[in-house]
């Protein structure tokens, strides 16, 4: 008995001892809610790894950081290393790259035995060892494999898409922040006049050339336009809020620091943008589409799993035994999940739904593409001619007249009622072309995103603007 249970005890040691040594072991990582709101709030733009992560970047090698100024470029790179939405995305591709080695892998062999005695005297200690091997049939693991590998694949696609997507709110916020700015600009213009026509009214009331409704008129618009000029402050506030939340800082990070967007006054021509080659090319550099593409693939894969699993496995299972005092050795074949009761009808009939699925989801897609495109690019020509209208002719005739009423009074034969007037006219033209400024430069930012293509000259089409900023350094 003791010598049966030695052997027993030996042959659970050798089998134990090299699983237990190759095992993977569980890492607790519990989450810390004060200590990541801590991490957050002292995000900034100093941050020595921010600096190495823009160096990374090409044609950042040698930028001095931070820089006196931050242009989009630079607001965009922040948000790729601070947004957390990239986070998530990068964080979904890891899990869909850890499916493809689970897809790849091979099934384990199993082992099992038996051991026993007889109270006959004459009987020997019997036991037996029976490992046994699965081979999987009709190509299952490669489309188990290729299944894992397109999703993969998607989820990449979809880091791609959720970079542009934060690009996309760093510049609308960009942009709001600097039009805001400039409202207050004009507003704080407007004001100072009205404090002078103010001044002018209350002297001719004093020498009797203006009546006191003629005051209070002219304080009512000036009180009005304070009033406005108090709101634009809080639009100016709360649209730099919005952009240190979309670049993924805390509150105040970016109070003080100068904003700039390239050609802000001077939104770029049809003719200057590369569309026509974008559009010859097709919609392939859209990551959603592409993305979409794989997903097809990963559906016709999993189709191809499913009508492979009509087919069972093969299982062997050699044995060896001790019995009696004799050896005997022994090879058992079997097949698992015999195609008798069904043929896998259920599943393959899910899988060939499910790409059906996915294709009418591509169609959608396309033309929901096409539509964007076209709808975003007549926008743009419709404000883009606004703003040249209001620029070259509103602006500049306003702009001809107040200079013709400072030459007036330069000459003796106007005076500062006159010129103040003008100025409002000015000031009124300038805003109606800083609103059509706004909405051609709106435009532009939706033609990017139905192209997901920047055009702001540093790109070639089709070319850096497919690939996502250099992440793999983040953290």
């Amino acid at each position: 008995m003791r010598e049966f249970l030695a052997r027993i005890s030996i042959s659970v040691v050798i089998v134990w001892l090299p699983i237990e040594t190759g095992c993977i072991h569980y890492t607790a990582r519990p989450l810390n809610p004060p200590g990541i709101e801590d991490q957050y709030r002292t995000r900034s733009l100093n941050s020595p790894e921010l600096a190495a992560f823009v160096r990374l970047q090409p044609d950042k090698a040698s930028i001095n950081w931070p820089p006196a100024l931050l242009d989009l470029d630079n607001l965009t790179l922040v948000a790729y290393f601070y947004q957390p939405d990239l986070d998530v995305a990068r964080a979904r591709a890891a899990v869909a790259e850890a499916a493809v080695i689970t897809a790849r892998q091979r099934v384990n062999p199993s082992i099992s035995g038996d051991a026993g005695y007889s109270k006959n005297p004459e009987s020997a200690i019997t036991y037996a060892v029976t490992p046994a091997f699965t081979i999987e049939t009709a190509g299952k693991r490669g489309y188990r494999t290729m299944q894992a590998e397109k999703l993969a694949e998607g989820a990449r696609l979809s880091f791609v898409e959720a970079g542009w997507q934060v690009r996309s709110r760093v510049r609308g916020a960009a942009l709001a922040y600097l039009f805001a700015q400039r409202r207050l600009d004009v507003l704080r213009t407007e004001s100072g006049v009205r404090e002078d026509l103010v001044e002018i009214f209350e002297k001719r009331r004093a020498t009797g050339e203006a009546a006191t409704p003629d005051l209070d008129i002219v304080r009512a618009d000036l009180s009005a336009t304070q009033v406005t000029m108090r709101l634009a402050e809080g639009e100016v506030a709360q649209s730099l809020s919005s952009l240190e939340t979309a670049c993924g800082l805390p509150p105040s990070s970016l109070t003080g620091i100068t904003i700039t967007l390239s050609a802000l006054e001077a939104p770029p021509s049809e003719q200057e943008l590369p569309i026509r080659k974008i559009q010859r090319a097709g919609l392939l550099h859209r990551a959603d589409v592409r993305r979409t593409l794989t997903e097809y693939a990963a559906a016709d894969a999993l189709l191809r799993l499913e009508i492979a699993n009509q087919y069972p496995n093969i299982t062997l299972s050699p044995s060896y035994a001790f019995q009696e005092g004799f050896v005997d050795y022994t090879l058992g074949i079997g097949l698992s999940a015999l195609p008798i009761l069904h043929r896998q009808q259920g599943p393959i009939a899910e899988a060939e739904a499910q790409r059906r699925q996915v294709e009418t989801q591509f169609r959608a897609l396309q033309s929901r593409a096409i539509g964007q495109m076209e709808e975003a690019l007549r926008q743009y020509r419709a404000a883009l001619a606004e703003w040249k209208e209001a620029d070259d002719k509103f602006l500049h005739v306003q702009q001809d007249r107040e200079a013709a009423a400072r030459t007036a009074m330069a000459a003796g034969e106007g005076d500062r009622l006159a010129v103040d007037v003008a100025r409002l006219l000015t000031i009124a033209a300038g805003r109606t072309r800083l609103d059509a400024l706004q909405r051609a430069q709106t435009a532009l930012g939706a033609l990017e995103d139905s192209m997901q293509h920047a055009f702001d000259g540093k790109q070639e089409p089709l070319g850096p603007s497919l690939s996502s900023p250099r992440v793999e350094a983040k953290r």
